[in-house]
């Protein structure tokens, strides 16, 4: 079976990746800084902080002493509630989401490139966000962290040629994790394909990018969105 690495997966969108990774027969370890327990056999969990090297390099030595080589590593893991005005913004703060968002993701590819020997093949999928290119005030510790994330695949899908691994990004849109009840027809509206977008719909984008079959696929940001980073859109 193939084994693939998953970062952020204690909710949201990292806990569907483990769990429809698994439906397709995948081994799975998820990893996130709070103990994320699946009752599924083929998920397994580790507590793991992007900030801390050391339990980067645990994470990934585990998982091959559960499943031998690993075949997928999906950067998920993210950090996103610091929202505020740049003169406000903490020289803590900056960093606690550059090194999880941005070097965490980083160290993470460098962990896989030897966690993937014997492998056959090797997919890193990066989790980027339509915030790196479009974004509202106030996010610029998060839209630099997300566009240094696409920069980092760009880098790393030239660098790593050759070696059967493909490097590609994915930059969700607006995707719903909580009750459908809580959005509006206008939220589900204003997006080109009619509705807002929901975890499968970026399941369903990396495994696509993670299959096999798929090596002609690499360097590339896929935007899973329905749409809304084409619209042109101003204050009525």
């Amino acid at each position: 079976m193939p084994a693939v690495l998953i970062t952020g997966a204690a909710g949201g969108i990292g806990r569907h990746l483990c769990q429809g990774f698994a439906a397709q027969g995948f081994h799975v370890l998820a990893c996130d800084r709070e103990d994320c327990r699946f009752a599924h056999p083929h998920i397994h969990s580790q507590v793991m902080d992007l900030c801390c090297p050391d339990a980067i390099q645990a994470a990934f030595a585990r998982a091959v002493d559960l499943f031998g080589p690993l075949h997928v590593l999906i950067n998920n893991g993210a950090v996103s509630h610091f929202c505020k005005p740049l003169e406000a913004l903490t020289v803590a703060e900056w960093d606690a989401v550059l090194h999880t968002n941005l070097r965490g993701a980083a160290l993470c590819c460098q962990a896989f490139l030897a966690a993937n020997a014997g492998a056959g093949y090797g997919r890193i999928i990066n989790m980027a966000s339509t915030r790196w290119q479009q974004n509202e005030a106030h996010w610029e510790a998060y839209g630099a962290s997300k566009g240094g994330l696409v920069a980092l695949t760009q880098s790393l899908c030239v660098s790593l040629r050759g070696r059967g691994i493909t490097v590609n990004a994915i930059s969700p849109g607006w995707i719903h994790t909580g009750d459908a009840a809580e959005l509006s027809a206008e939220d589900h509206a204003q997006h080109p394909s009619g509705r807002v977008g929901r975890p499968d719909d970026i399941l369903r984008a990396c495994l696509f990018l993670a299959d096999a079959a798929n090596d002609f696929v690499n360097g590339v940001n896929l935007p899973v969105d329905g749409g809304m980073t084409r619209r042109m859109i101003y204050s009525e």
